[in-house]
């Protein structure tokens, strides 16, 4: 299956999603720091990243523009509790490929990685 980096600055939601791909067979690798995220996409490939807004030192705009500086074939997910139209379409112009908006459903995230993961 493939790998994603899942990047949260809420613990709980990284746990959550972690548990949720995992079961679908997807090895994920989590961060509540972008910092680190950034890093392990330097010396790392992954197949997907979900990428939460909100975060802590930057936005997960922002960290999508960095991964895909990296990497541009890798595909993202972005995540948020405050959907604004002008982030969803200025994410989707960067390269996102789906923006999910929490609480997250279960169903909708396994059906959107599943998307994203068939267009790489």
């Amino acid at each position: 299956m493939a790998r994603i980096l899942v990047l949260d600055d809420m613990l709980d939601a990284v746990k959550l999603i972690k548990r949720i791909l995992q079961r679908e067979g997807h090895e994920v690798i989590d961060f509540t720091e972008e910092d680190d995220a950034l890093n392990y996409v330097r010396t790392h490939s992954i197949d997907l990243a979900i990428l939460d807004i909100k975060l802590r030192k930057m936005t997960g705009v922002e960290v999508l523009e960095a991964i895909k500086k990296i990497d541009s074939s890798t595909g993202v997910i972005m995540l948020t509790a405050y959907p604004m139209k002008e982030t969803e379409q200025k994410s989707i112009k960067l390269g996102a490929k789906a923006y999910c908006i929490k609480p997250i459903d279960n169903e909708e995230l396994v059906e959107k990685v599943t998307e994203v993961l068939k267009m790489n």
